[in-house]
């Protein structure tokens, strides 16, 4: 093959991966129980996980404001935390 077809196939394969996000995904592998009440104050976002797609378990993922990487917990505490998280703008 000629060197400029390989280099054209190569740009075209790294285009497509980067627009589509075929990336690696970041998912949560495994859940906290518990979190502290000063880990629940300094949350700032909360992010789904679904265990049906490229990630194994479902949980929620929080963001917080000293942290680079998100905790993982059980989805269940959703409901708990978009209260805290209410409670807090309130104030």
């Amino acid at each position: 093959m000629d060197v400029k077809i390989v280099f054209v196939v190569v740009c075209l394969c790294a285009l497509a991966i980067s627009s589509t996000e075929a990336g690696i995904p970041k998912c949560c592998i495994k859940t906290m129980k518990r979190l502290p009440q000063k880990v629940l104050s300094k949350v700032y976002a909360m992010k789904d996980q679904n265990g049906s797609g490229a990630c194994d378990i479902t949980a929620l993922k929080l963001y917080l404001t000293d942290r680079s990487s998100p905790i993982c917990v059980p989805p269940q505490m959703k409901k708990v935390l978009e209260r805290l998280i209410k409670n807090r703008l309130k104030a």
